[in-house]
């Protein structure tokens, strides 16, 4: 929803006439948010990520750095875990934050493949966050750099996205990525992975969509929803095993857009301007890859799908409207 003070009066009015007491911290916080954005786009805070050196980045949408510490001597391409700050605590910030146009020299060497719903508003639309609330005030024009600017931009969620679990499956990005990346061959390639943002699709303890509903609600305990998250990391994990084997980057980096809070202070999932460091703090992962040629692609982009785009749809199976 853009910038729109009296939108955002009267929403603050309504919340304060339904509940004085969460009502008004709410509207406060949707004026912070306005205040950040402003700063965010004039100063950036946090680590952009085209100021850092890679050849291949791996975006795991919403990846704690104490998940991936914890999980991660099951895997021999993750040996220290390193972390940055990010420039956004949700994909609709980070996005406009960081493929802007004084970067452009970068990202016309740059193949950008996703899962993620928003390259949709934020690159065809030019929308500005956030996503569902008013905010009195902020940047209504980011900079962003427009499509054609990227060496290719791959918008996987149109055409990838899995009809029974309703969202972009970890293989379905593997594939796009290998084929890009022998096909193209760009200087530089951005996977973004959606997992493990949910919905938690594990076979044995993933709790699907909306976790963070039940646990607000005290339906499922902490515990029962860290144990889905990290089954939900596993599986992007294991699928980078395949990636790793399959394209050739003498630097890769595995890091995210940001992170994801289980009641922190009141913090549940990921809100845009939230300051706690378990959104804000992302993993920073170098290690690298070689093509051994053991998999061959099998998805291609569809246009009868891309045709059919469901984009609100797909934001809701996110939990985002």
């Amino acid at each position: 929803m853009p910038v729109d003070f009296r939108g955002w009066l009267q929403k603050s009015t309504d919340r304060i006439s339904s509940d004085l007491k969460t009502g008004v911290p709410r509207s406060l916080y949707y004026g912070y948010v306005g205040g950040l954005l402003t700063i965010s786009k004039r100063k950036s805070i946090g680590t952009n990520i085209f100021t850092r050196n890679w050849d291949a980045l791996v975006i795991l949408d919403a990846c704690r750095v104490d998940a991936i510490r914890e999980v991660a001597d099951e895997y021999d391409f993750i040996d220290t875990v390193n972390s940055i700050w990010s420039v956004g605590s949700t994909s609709f910030e980070w996005l406009p934050l960081t493929f802007q146009k004084q970067h452009a020299a970068e990202i016309r060497k740059t193949a950008y493949t996703s899962g993620n719903p928003y390259l949709t508003p934020v690159f065809r639309e030019r929308k500005e966050p956030p996503v569902s609330q008013p905010i009195p005030f902020g940047p209504t024009d980011y900079n962003v750099v427009d499509p054609g600017e990227f060496r290719v931009l791959d918008e996987v969620r149109r055409y990838g996205t899995d009809d029974r679990e309703r969202c972009v499956l970890p293989r379905t990005m593997t594939d796009r990525a290998v084929d890009i990346s022998r096909t193209s061959n760009p200087d530089r390639l951005i996977v973004h992975y959606m997992q493990p943002h949910e919905p938690h699709i594990g076979d044995e303890n993933g709790l699907g969509q909306n976790v963070f509903v039940p646990l607000r609600k005290g339906h499922i305990t902490k515990q029962e929803a860290w144990e889905s998250y990290l089954e939900n990391l596993r599986l992007v994990l294991d699928e980078l095993e395949l990636l790793l084997s399959n394209i050739d980057a003498k630097k890769v980096v595995i890091s995210a857009d940001h992170g994801e809070a289980f009641g922190e202070f009141g913090f549940y999932g990921h809100q845009i301007g939230c300051p706690l460091p378990c959104v804000r703090k992302v993993p920073w992962i170098e290690t690298t890859a070689t093509d051994e040629n053991t998999y061959a692609p099998k998805i291609e982009p569809d246009d009868e799908r891309m045709e059919q785009d469901n984009l609100e749809e797909q934001l809701a199976d996110l939990g985002y409207l």
